[in-house]
């Protein structure tokens, strides 16, 4: 498959990504597609030797055709979310429908949106994780794929709440990018669902899985 990564920021998600494709856990060509040109993440994608491309991210009818376009030069199958800081129009999102997925912090569909572990743990609740899911135009509430949890502690903090779920993150991700190599996702009555998944303990190893 040809998959592009649209990222943002730091780019810890997408290096696990590409840590799982140079140890032979993932198989597709991975393109990296920024809207900011500080973003580490394009380091990271240079570090292994990953197409990277920048594109202006205002106005964002500019910025997403850009991106359609080298979409479809590159042939691209599927993208991927992975901390990118923007909301993709309707308008986009139909040119892949069901073709689009995103990873979020929390345990959707609690905690939609920004600032979500000082949420959790103002809220009280005893768990939060990390969720990957397809997008829709609706923010954060398309089918969930995916969900990895972890307890919230008491002395928890934003930082050390943070870290937690980003290792989760840093598994369930590639975890289920390569569902999707093996096209095992599907929708079914506005569900998504994972054929034959198996839930265990997670190296990069084909054999199991997260």
């Amino acid at each position: 498959m040809n998959i592009a990564i649209f990222v943002s920021g730091r780019g810890s998600n997408l290096e696990a990504i590409l840590k799982a494709k140079k140890q032979g856990f993932l198989d597709s060509n991975f393109y990296v597609i920024s809207n900011n040109q500080h973003a580490k993440a394009l380091d990271i994608a240079k570090c292994y030797d990953t197409p990277a491309f920048y594109f202006e991210p205002k106005p964002k009818s500019l910025f997403e055709e850009n991106a359609l376009k080298l979409l479809k030069e590159k042939n691209i199958d599927f993208i991927v979310l992975a901390g990118f800081m923007a909301i993709l129009s309707k308008d986009f999102i139909k040119e892949y429908p069901h073709k689009i997925i995103n990873i979020h912090p929390s345990l959707l569909p609690a905690f939609k949106g920004i600032n979500v572990h000082k949420r959790a743990i103002e809220s009280g609740t005893k768990f939060s994780g990390a969720t990957v899911h397809f997008v829709t135009e609706e923010i954060d509430a398309g089918c969930i794929i995916a969900q990895a949890i972890t307890p919230i502690d008491q002395e928890d903090t934003e930082t050390t709440l943070e870290h937690k779920v980003l290792s989760l993150e840093h598994k369930l991700l590639p975890q289920v990018i390569k569902w999707i190599e093996q096209g095992r996702v599907f929708i079914k009555n506005q569900k998504a669902y994972v054929k034959d998944a198996k839930y265990g303990s997670y190296p990069f190893n084909p054999e199991l899985e997260i």
